[in-house]
């Protein structure tokens, strides 16, 4: 198992990166804010609109230091990556999969109902913690059926809609999972593009950080991050980043956003509103966010397939590790993360 080493996340949007020497120095209005050794990070995620210099962009190439650009609000505007790693033969069968379309619904199939398992443990979780609740106990109940029918879905498409109504099930109840800051928070079903309240604008913030992560992952193993299973393919699009991070949404990003919520971490003064219909997280929240997304990163946890104790920020790359030796032919199947 790999080092695991930290991401490093610029906030402030009118930052500039670029280089000097074997440093990664920040620079606002063109004073200097802070520098970092490029061997102490694997990946930068900047949002903002300013950039980094050609310099910069060389020395991640070199130390093989992931480059992704996003926008204030945390959507994706680029990502810079190193020469592509692994042996090409894994690649291939890795697109041969992809345009098979029994395989590719197996493992669809697979990664779809372990989301469904894992949303279905978080209404459990609360369920264990706070006592019998007749809406959730329902929508647990739900879900197990949801997940049964996801095992066996006959198509992509059905695949599709089963994930669908799952999802609205789980965030159906999602409110009553918040129990701090009810008026702050109040969240009526899943909205983005852009969001429309304060949980749903960490939730899709929460989604873009892992998104990326699971990119990493796979970029590391040797797979392509762009040819997936279920996700339609675009261009520019990590369909295959999107695919094995279904697995991970509810147990880390969902978690963390309930966390912060519930422990009063975050507060409604730490958004703005755009407009009528749309909500944006503050820098104060983001700092806040991405530091609590790092310290739970740090967190151990013994990994259910592989039995050994691991950094919670690992489990993308244990899981994409875990999909590189299906693909190659070194287990009988992939073995999905499921919440113990």
């Amino acid at each position: 198992m790999r080092k695991m080493l930290n991401i490093l996340y610029i906030t402030k949007p009118d930052a500039y990166l670029s280089r000097d020497g074997q440093d990664i120095v920040v620079s606002v209005n063109k004073e200097e804010t802070c520098r970092i050794p490029i061997l102490n990070i694997e990946g930068i995620v900047t949002f903002g609109y300013p950039g980094a210099s050609p310099g910069l962009m060389k020395l991640c190439n070199d130390n093989n230091v992931s480059l992704t650009f996003l926008s204030p609000q945390g959507k994706f505007i680029a990502r810079l990556q190193g020469p592509t790693k692994g042996n090409v033969l894994l690649r291939k069968q890795q697109y041969l999969i992809s345009d098979d379309k029994q395989k590719a619904l197996h493992i669809s199939r697979l990664m779809i109902a372990g989301k469904i398992q894992n949303s279905r443990n978080i209404l459990r979780r609360f369920i264990r913690d706070y006592g019998p609740n007749t809406d959730v106990e329902i929508a647990a109940k739900q879900l197990n059926l949801s997940k049964e029918k996801a095992l066996s879905a006959a198509s992509i498409d059905d695949l599709r809609g089963e994930e669908g109504a799952a999802a609205n099930t789980y965030f159906g109840v999602f409110n009553q999972l918040i129990i701090a800051q009810k008026d702050g928070f109040n969240f009526n079903g899943r909205n983005r593009r852009p969001p429309r309240d304060p949980t749903n604008a960490m939730l899709s913030f929460a989604y873009t950080l892992l998104a990326n992560e699971c990119s990493t992952a796979l970029e590391t193993v040797g797979l392509d991050p762009y040819v997936g299973m279920m996700h339609t393919l675009r261009p520019g699009r990590a369909s295959f980043a999107l695919d094995i991070m279904e697995e991970m949404r509810a147990y880390l990003c969902d978690r963390l956003v309930l966390s912060l919520i519930n422990r009063k971490q975050v507060q409604a003064k730490d958004f703005t509103s755009q407009g009528e219909d749309s909500i944006l997280m503050k820098d104060t929240c983001r700092k806040t966010l991405i530091g609590a997304w790092q310290q739970r990163k740090k967190e151990l946890i013994t990994h259910p397939f592989l039995k050994e104790k691991i950094p919670v920020g690992l489990l993308p790359y244990a899981q994409a590790l875990l999909m590189a030796r299906y693909i190659r032919g070194d287990l009988n199947d992939y073995p999905v993360f499921l919440v113990q």
